[in-house]
């Protein structure tokens, strides 16, 4: 396997940059998931690690080597695209097999590369059955032992899972979880979906219009993440925010929301008297009817996922969630009064940033 680092890695379309310097060390054996929205740069980032997309600026290493200028066959990298890239004319055995014919293997070493990779992935039964015949879920694993048979020096999966439902979105997680525990290999990972990306992960990359906001194991974004942006893009549902100002005190700092509701804290923050704040709380650190500091809140709408009940609410003139696992709460009346403890509260000052 092999570890990949970036240095400084930007990428341009004439005058437009979509990749502003990129700094990333992805160790050997490592599972790192680029994750964001739609358009920040994480597929573009990794079809150049990949080779597929020029590097306009910086430079990318593997194992130490530079490869900016290296074609795609070099640098010993397999990739699982999101459209599976299947052969249909041939069997699941050919599709999994043909780089090693390629690379004129012998039928020894092929027929005991594939025999490996299809006994891991359980398509067994399905080796000798074309493409059409296949479920969407058996398609990916197809591609998949396709890139295990290569043993190449790190796995790119671009949003593989995307075109599944979700139930075959949740098995296939298990089964790419799986191979690279068995694997020990080097991967990195795109995907929107932040599920994905905090089940998959040993560690998270968040983008954002082609920068990397923060980079941390999933639950180091979770309970710390470093700005309003992966504040609000990593959980689900997504983090609550109150606009606020800051009142600081000899003693301690106040938070001060609209309407006059003031949130007393036990110590000082870094914010200067009357500067503009965001408050931000997950969802299921939200209390119900708190012994005090109650705020109150609108019921708007009452969500049953199974798990729990999600409350939409209305706090101060912001939309708010709620998330219980109190049945309860599906009867919820049209108000209710809730609570912020201080010790789930994420501070944010006026440019974003965690404070």
């Amino acid at each position: 396997m092999a570890s990949i680092a970036l240095n400084r890695v930007g990428k341009s379309y004439g005058s437009h940059a979509v990749l502003n310097e990129v700094d990333l060390d992805i160790q050997d054996g490592e599972f790192v998931v680029l994750v964001g929205p739609s358009g920040c740069g994480k597929s573009t980032l990794l079809r150049m690690i990949a080779g597929l997309e020029e590097i306009t600026s910086g430079t990318l290493s593997i194992d130490g080597r530079r490869v900016n200028d290296l074609k795609p066959r070099d640098r010993d990298i397999a990739m699982v695209f999101q459209s599976y890239a299947l052969y249909p004319h041939m069997s699941v055995a050919d599709n999994m097999s043909y780089s090693l014919r390629l690379r004129r293997r012998s039928k020894e070493v092929i027929a005991a590369a594939v025999s490996a990779a299809s006994s891991k992935l359980g398509l067994d039964p399905y080796l000798e059955r074309r493409p059409k015949a296949l479920s969407g879920g058996q398609r990916q694993r197809v591609a998949m032992g396709r890139a295990i048979v290569r043993k190449p020096k790190a796995f790119l999966f671009d949003e593989p899972l995307s075109n599944l439902d979700a139930r075959l979105r949740e098995q296939m997680r298990a089964e790419i979880k799986r191979m690279h525990a068995d694997l020990g290999a080097t991967s990195v990972y795109v995907t929107h979906d932040q599920i994905e990306a905090m089940t998959l992960a040993s560690r998270i990359v968040a983008m954002n219009a082609g920068s990397v906001q923060q980079i941390g194991a999933p639950l180091d974004l979770y309970d710390r993440p470093a700005n309003l942006f992966v504040a609000g893009f990593i959980g689900s549902p997504g983090m609550n925010f109150l606009e606020g100002r800051c009142e600081q005190t000899s003693e301690n700092s106040i938070v001060v929301l609209s309407k006059g509701y003031r949130l007393p804290l036990s110590s000082r923050i870094p914010c200067a008297d009357g500067e503009t704040v965001t408050l931000g709380i997950r969802p299921e650190h939200v209390q119900v009817s708190p012994k005090d500091g109650a705020v109150e809140a609108e019921v708007e709408l009452v969500e049953p996922t199974g798990l729990g009940v999600i409350l939409h609410l209305v706090v101060h003139g912001e939309s708010f969630k709620l998330f219980s696992t109190d049945r309860a709460l599906l009867n919820a009346g049209k108000s209710l009064q809730i609570g912020l403890p201080e010790d789930r509260l994420h501070v944010f000052d006026r440019t974003g940033a965690r404070i």
